[in-house]
């Protein structure tokens, strides 16, 4: 099942040995796997990963049905089913290991020891692999024990200290971000220590124990908000949809809808004023410049809020993108996965009857994707035992014995 070389590709010839489970895991793996790796999905017989579970709403296919969550973050890969909390199970799942470039695993820490499936065992049996461990917190660390589930770490790493409205506005307070982002970055930053790992490999030809905590990505990511804080010495408000270094950048009430309006330089700022017919706003003190219109935002954003509420919001995303200024529409999922542009990129695709977001990767003009639909629980487990050799008796055997499934 190894794919074949190609430009969008380029990880054709990496085997991928996924012990993960959830999303941070998973997405990493999806993202190897779209580059071009085979990935090898190990689960638990019967049960599957958790996601499998996590509908509605879900997908049927072959009288099977599956949850949508797990179809957006396990195209790609194959199943095998293999319970390695048996001796003969974790005995398996070495035995691919040995044969595997890559492992990936969200264990709490320690918790692969006892199989005989941590970091240091899987090194004994292959140097070269690269493991990447993730958890909550980290292998290490205060916190190195506790679950990390990315609601808590939203809470935690601060995230939804700068997200939502502000206190004493209606609905204001702390809010998580509509997706589970601390689990997404960290898979994202786990797939880049990957290749970084696989690349020092070459050279060296040894492995790697990656260690990724949602926590610290969470706190990474945080960005200019962080450099804010450490810089100024106060925390970052929550501002709802404004911005805490730009000033407009915000939504406003067109006469029928709100849009966006993103002014990011001067330019852009003298041609919004124009366009609003107070080209004098350039020269007045209070906002001839960002760090002006900054200091002086509410009477900033109460100008251009008269002005945008007179027209309809088609007739100003029309002048807008003349004049070079950048603005949009608030979309629902649906017109955003329907919207001209994401269908001439083609991110909405089916595979196997299933409709999945693409891959946005583009290598050469050509997408970087897996062609293999989100595998069914243990679809692949004879296959893969065939791999290693294993007869159909002895797969009958193990299946009997409960070690795997499929």
């Amino acid at each position: 099942m190894v794919q074949a070389p190609s430009v969008n590709h380029p990880l054709a010839g990496i085997r991928v040995l996924d012990l993960s489970r959830v999303l941070a895991g998973p997405w990493c793996t999806q993202l190897l796997a779209d580059l071009g790796a085979e990935v090898i999905k190990i689960e638990r017989p019967g049960a599957g990963d958790d996601t499998r579970h996590w509908g509605p709403p879900w997908h049927v296919h072959d009288g099977k049905k599956v949850a949508a969550y797990f179809l957006s973050a396990n195209r790609g890969k194959r199943s095998a089913a293999i319970d390695f909390a048996t001796g003969e199970g974790a005995a398996l799942v070495r035995r691919l290991a040995a044969n595997a470039d890559v492992v990936v695993e969200n264990f709490k820490v320690g918790g692969l020891s006892k199989f005989g499936l941590d970091a240091a065992s899987l090194h004994e049996v292959n140097p070269r692999l690269v493991i990447a461990s993730i958890t909550g917190f980290g292998q290490d660390g205060p916190y190195a024990q506790r679950a990390g589930y990315d609601f808590i770490i939203q809470g935690m790493g601060g995230l939804m200290s700068i997200t939502g409205l502000p206190d004493g506005e209606p609905g204001g307070g702390p809010m998580r971000v509509g997706v589970a982002v601390a689990d997404l970055f960290t898979g994202l930053y786990t797939a880049v220590a990957i290749l970084a790992a696989l690349y020092r490999r070459e050279k060296s030809g040894e492995g790697a124990h990656i260690d990724m905590a949602l926590f610290d990505t969470q706190l990474a990511m945080l960005a200019n908000q962080a450099s804010n804080a450490l810089l100024s010495g106060e925390d970052p408000p929550r501002q709802g949809n404004t911005h805490p270094n730009i000033v407009p950048y915000q939504p406003f009430d067109a006469a029928d809808q709100p849009i966006i309006i993103a002014v990011g330089n001067e330019r852009q700022f003298a041609r919004l004023a124009e366009m609003c017919g107070h080209p004098e706003w350039v020269e007045d003190e209070r906002f001839s410049n960002n760090a002006a219109r900054v200091a002086n935002r509410s009477e900033m954003v109460r100008a251009v809020a008269d002005c945008i509420r007179s027209k309809p919001a088609a007739n100003w995303l029309e002048k807008l993108e003349k004049a070079g200024i950048p603005a949009g529409p608030i979309n629902t999922i649906s017109q955003a996965l329907g919207d001209v542009q994401a269908q001439h990129r083609a991110m909405v695709r089916t595979i196997a009857g299933a409709p999945l977001v693409g891959s946005p990767v583009r290598i050469d003009g050509q997408h970087a994707e897996s062609g293999l639909p989100p595998p069914a629980l243990g679809e692949h487990t004879a296959e893969v035992l065939g791999e290693l050799g294993i007869e159909q008796a002895e797969a009958a055997r193990l299946r009997e014995a409960g070690v795997i499934g499929g």
